[in-house]
């Protein structure tokens, strides 16, 4: 199995046609990733919570039917990434789930850190130019620097999305063609099951153009597990979306503005929290470090003003901005940095950790290729 080198930055792709041809360009085009990807997914499983491949593989096809049932346009992705890449639909569908896959046996999830990630969201009324802003500070494992990758993806039937994820998986955090974000938090809660994958509703709300259109459509599904969703439509509206795999919960902006980590913080959901107690003082360390940092330079907030917030370290070991080694027991890092104008079309991404990384802008193609 290759290995790949860090890069300075996370390399583009532009794939074009119905969801099957997507998925086929995709997995061609990445098959080296991909490839590591499912290596590098495997090898956790195992290592982590004592999950064999051949077990995980099989847990992993029977998350399909749920897929089928919901939005099979994502099965089409999925399929054309496993033959693009040569791997088969059950390794494809591994990589759309990882910690699901520790749902049988149940008490596999307890092994899964869940501390992963602080989103943000910033209305027109909260920026220097009026132009909103979403995003976060993408945290998993140091690996996933190796395997994140930009994607166009311009669809025959829905808005095309600007994406960054890892190889092979369809779906992860980005911006739609109609002004929407979706960006993803994981949360801990009882419950988890065979059903919808959660990495797979951020892009279910892209295919949608407003913030009430992608909270009807998450609603929808039987969802597997719980995911928090940070939602920005060109309407004016933004919402973060708590959720276990049974119910949700809705947080408002408040002066034009959103965060939120790893812990559920809505009232009607702090009893469905399940985070190790060694786990929440990072995760609301984080949160709080976000809002103040959100406030006091309300009005102020651009693309500069964000990088400079996001590459934040002042409350080592507890910080936005995290590096492999601030903690020794998890494995957790700030992988990837993220910074979108979703009406403007464009996002600014670093690797991670970004306070040793540039942000390289990335946009939609201006003009369509024939």
């Amino acid at each position: 199995m290759m290995n790949l080198q860090l890069p300075d930055r996370f390399p583009a792709y532009r794939f074009r046609g119905s969801h099957f041809a997507i998925g086929q360009q995709f997995g061609a085009a990445c098959a080296d990733r991909i490839r590591l990807h499912l290596d590098r997914a495997t090898t956790r499983l195992r290592e982590k919570q004592g999950i064999r491949r051949e077990d995980a593989l099989a847990n992993a096809g029977r998350f399909r039917a749920y897929v089928l049932e919901s939005a099979p346009f994502f099965d089409e992705e999925i399929r054309g990434v496993a033959v693009g890449a040569g791997i088969s639909l059950e390794e494809a569908y591994l990589l759309q789930l990882r910690a699901e896959l520790g749902v049988v046996p149940a008490e596999k999830l307890a092994d899964e850190p869940g501390d992963e990630c602080t989103s943000y969201a910033v209305l027109p009324e909260a920026t220097r130019d009026g132009v909103a802003l979403i995003g976060q500070n993408a945290d998993l494992p140091p690996f996933y620097g190796e395997l994140g990758v930009v994607v166009e993806l311009v669809f025959d039937d829905m808005p095309s999305v600007l994406m960054l994820t890892p190889a092979g998986q369809v779906s992860y955090l980005g911006i739609n063609e109609a002004g929407m974000g979706a960006f993803a938090n994981y949360l801990t809660c009882d419950g988890w099951r065979v059903g919808f994958p959660r990495y797979l509703l951020s892009r279910l709300a892209l295919s949608k153009e407003s913030v009430p259109e992608a909270i009807a459509a998450i609603r929808s599904v039987h969802r597997a597990s719980s995911r928090n969703l940070m939602l920005m439509d060109a309407h004016g509206n933004a919402a973060d979306v708590e959720t276990t795999p049974t119910g949700d919960a809705v947080i408002e902006p408040v002066d034009g503005l959103l965060a939120h980590a790893n812990h559920y913080s809505h009232p009607a959901m702090l009893a469905a929290e399940r985070a190790k107690a060694e786990y929440l003082p990072n995760t609301r360390t984080r949160e709080v470090t976000m809002w103040r940092l959100l406030r006091e330079h309300r009005g102020q907030l651009d693309p500069a003003t964000m990088q400079t917030i996001l590459r934040d370290r002042a409350a080592y070991p507890d910080c936005l901005c995290r590096a492999a080694d601030d903690n020794p027991v998890h494995d957790t890092q700030t992988f990837a940095s993220l910074i979108a104008q979703p009406t403007a079309g464009r996002m600014w991404i670093a690797v991670g950790p970004p306070h040793e990384h540039e942000y390289v802008e990335y946009a939609f193609s201006p003009v369509a290729i024939a």
